[in-house]
């Protein structure tokens, strides 16, 4: 079965925002490198997506030059790199379409971040019929702040798993993905 790893808005536009500090996972970035680097030795596809907000005049701005991939982590030639604009990576670009014309029925998802565009992403690709496969250790998130509530990491990410495992997604680690 032709797989696509799904790299997630891995981007500069994140570090630049104060919350960084708070990240779950400053070393995201290697983890996706690591599962990167298996993708390609197995064959399968890899896709990029990035986040934007024109016109914002944050760091997702275009113009703020930071909507670019995270330093070390880089697409090969024919490796394509999606911009897209709302939550998952389907609706605002043509992935399905690309994932469709490279024969792929399965999909791995990483990135930034775990419970709002990976996760939202993972749940659209199981409703369009993906195989998906969700390896939380490669995403990364934020404490969310709601009113005078904070919902922290650990229970962020312990909630995605609960919400998508066994329905939306098989969830997987690194290893069982780069040592398989």
């Amino acid at each position: 079965m032709t797989s696509a790893l799904l790299v997630i808005d891995v981007q500069e536009s994140f570090r630049q925002r104060k919350n960084w500090a708070e990240v779950s996972n400053p070393g995201v970035a290697v983890e996706v490198g690591r599962l990167v680097d298996a993708a390609r030795e197995k064959g399968g596809v890899v896709i990029w997506v990035l986040h934007s907000e024109p016109g914002s005049d944050t760091p997702f701005d275009p113009e703020s030059g930071h909507v670019r991939l995270v330093d070390g982590l880089a697409p090969r030639d024919g490796e394509p790199v999606l911009t897209k604009t709302s939550r998952n990576a389907f609706t605002t670009t043509n992935l399905q379409q690309r994932l469709t014309e490279l024969g792929v029925r399965k999909v791995v998802v990483c990135g930034i971040q775990t419970e709002q565009c990976c996760e939202t992403t993972a749940r659209l690709a199981a409703d369009l019929g993906y195989e998906v496969d969700f390896v939380t250790e490669a995403t990364a998130t934020f404490p969310i702040r709601w009113d005078d509530r904070v919902l922290g990491t650990d229970d962020i990410i312990e909630r995605t798993e609960f919400a998508l495992a066994g329905r939306f997604a098989t969830i997987r680690t690194v290893k069982e993905l780069t040592e398989a």
